[in-house]
């Protein structure tokens, strides 16, 4: 083991993380910058972007379900549902478990439509490196910002 191997003190550490939200907020805003200018094209606002690729991953879920996943207000996320919805790309059906909350499930067309927006994305996220990235370095990446989202699990978004 040599001392890049070792976990750092923890005044290094938190240096270190701020280096890392520093440079995750601007990939966010860059990030967000780009899908609205291809709303123009796609014609699908990046909140309910989300929306979809949630419903198109897991299936019917509550307005309250995806909030809590995506950590935003319930309210948020509703008004996104509401959009995909008026769209025709989702629909609520009736939630067995709860009468007062709907399940809102993808449609057909909602599954055309984030499957485009997903190939676009892949596409452009295949330049990302210039094909120099390892697997090795993309698990260490995901694996750190895991821990740094750990650190605010208890923080309450509604």
């Amino acid at each position: 083991m040599n001392d890049i191997d070792e976990p750092l003190p923890p005044d290094d550490l938190g240096h270190r993380v701020s280096e890392v939200f520093d440079l995750v907020g601007a990939l966010y805003r860059r990030g967000l910058r780009k899908l609205e200018q291809d709303e123009a094209v796609g014609g699908v606002s990046v909140g309910v972007r989300s929306v979809l690729v949630l419903l198109h991953r897991y299936g019917p879920m509550t307005v309250p379900q995806m909030g809590r996943i995506m950590a935003l207000t319930r309210q948020f996320v509703q008004r996104m549902a509401n959009d995909a919805m008026d769209r025709g790309w989702a629909e609520a059906t009736p939630n067995p478990a709860h009468q007062r909350s709907s399940l809102i499930r993808i449609t057909g067309e909602g599954v055309t439509v984030i499957t485009a927006i997903l190939a676009r994305e892949h596409a452009l996220n295949r330049q990302v490196g210039g094909g120099e990235l390892t697997d090795a370095e993309l698990r260490a990446c995901v694996r750190v910002l895991k821990e740094m989202l750990r650190t605010f699990d208890h923080v309450e978004v509604d």
